[in-house]
């Protein structure tokens, strides 16, 4: 267990000496884009490609980012927008802006400590961290360092599993749980396998020269992993560890989740005492269904493109969701890579949006300092974009602010 009282003490030395050595590297990032350029460099390929891909051919990964293209501002003038706030309330907190972290597997295979980097840079800005199930440090600590961080679970197959496997998720002191629905199968990732990954990780030479043509990852990620922490295991998916990540046993520990059905969801909200996010929805009757069985909030999402390819972009189906579940914050999740992207996906009604990759990125390449520098460039470009659109308040934003190209041209030409 990490103690809360060594980390205070040793957070203004480190983060000092971590800033000044990342300044150099971080000076010319400009955009969240630019950290996948340098996260690309910075790890082996196959590494790089998990993060990166999506499912076959990357068709629904790709679409999450062309439709945000479908959508058009309706700037305002002479507006006053000289004091602007981003501040945001979800589910009973007040956040500093409206996103959030994503939840990322493998995390702490890219980055040194990648979910306790992750959920501090988070708790450093004032934003909330969802936790992945598919995490190679536990649980326990990551809720020791930002009580407020989410936990993202991927339930077993055993009512008895998930049980006990939420139950330790109540102990550990997490108070938002959020239930994936979007992956009763492994997906087919293809890129992944091309790139010369797989699950279990298989050690080959092609391997070995991927991590050993980038030093700064093999010394400073992997090989630091293994000094300090011993061989990483998936630590998240039942109540007691899971196998490591060599084990040929990984697989059948991760793909037992075909069973999650209605019934079992309503059990679990009687189970739960704190708030419940469904996740994966891409269905209004869905969405309504999740709701009746008693979820707090809802997580429209297609798995980042990283499950079924040629699944609608989330964007499309978000206005029907939030009409379909008035009474309940919907949240958007897939493709968010701009402050653009952000308030548009908050005009078409998402009360919160959530991203993941940019932020994966940024710790692979820069580790805290970095995710810290990639959630400033959002909230910036947030808050000059709301300048340029006219208004000072989040709250403001709506869906007649935004049009498609043919609306443009039936209202004007």
């Amino acid at each position: 267990m990490i103690s809360h009282q060594n980390n205070r003490e040793n957070e203004p030395r480190m983060t000092f000496l971590t800033k000044w050595l990342n300044q150099p590297r971080l000076s010319h990032i400009l955009s969240l884009d630019d950290f996948q350029d340098a996260a690309r460099r910075h790890l082996p390929r196959p590494i790089f490609a998990y993060l990166a891909g999506g499912a076959e051919d990357n068709r629904s990964c790709e679409a999450n980012r062309s439709s945000f293209s479908d959508f058009w501002f309706k700037p305002k003038v002479l507006v006053d927008v000289s004091t602007r706030c981003l501040e945001t309330s979800l589910l009973g907190h007040q956040y500093a802006a409206p996103f959030g972290v994503s939840p990322l597997g493998l995390s702490a295979l890219y980055a040194y400590r990648g979910d306790i980097v992750l959920s501090q840079a988070a708790r450093s800005i004032g934003l909330p961290m969802v936790m992945s199930g598919s995490s190679l440090i536990p649980l326990e600590e990551v809720a020791a360092v930002n009580p407020e961080a989410w936990f993202q679970a991927y339930l077993p197959g055993t009512w008895e599993e998930s049980v006990a496997l939420i139950k330790r998720i109540e102990r550990a002191g997490f108070k938002t749980l959020v239930i994936t629905v979007d992956t009763p199968v492994a997906a087919n990732r293809e890129n992944n396998t091309r790139a010369g990954f797989s699950t279990p990780i298989r050690p080959s030479l092609r391997l070995a020269w991927d991590g050993v043509s980038r030093p700064r990852w093999l010394f400073g990620t992997f090989l630091k992993t293994i000094r300090h922490h011993g061989l990483p295991h998936f630590e998240n998916n039942y109540a007691t560890r899971g196998a490591p990540i060599l084990s040929k046993h990984v697989e059948r520990d991760i793909s037992n989740r075909g069973n999650l059905q209605w019934e079992r969801l309503s059990r679990i909200r009687h189970l739960w005492h704190g708030q419940l996010v469904i996740k994966g929805v891409l269905c209004p009757d869905d969405a309504r269904r999740a709701c009746e069985a008693g979820a707090d909030g809802l997580i429209v999402s297609n798995h980042g493109g990283r499950q079924l390819d040629g699944a609608i972009p989330p964007l499309w189906v978000l206005p029907a969701i939030v009409a379909a579940c008035p009474d309940v914050p919907v949240m958007y999740d897939s493709g968010v890579r701009r402050g653009s992207d952000v308030l548009k996906a908050l005009a078409l009604g998402a009360h919160f949006v959530f991203v993941g990759r940019p932020f994966g990125f940024a710790a692979a390449y820069a580790g805290e300092a970095g995710v810290v520098h990639a959630m400033k460039l959002l909230k910036e470009e947030i808050s000059r974009n709301m300048a340029l659109l006219g208004i000072t308040s989040v709250s403001q934003l709506e869906r007649s602010q935004l049009m498609t190209q043919d609306q443009a041209l039936q209202a004007f030409g």
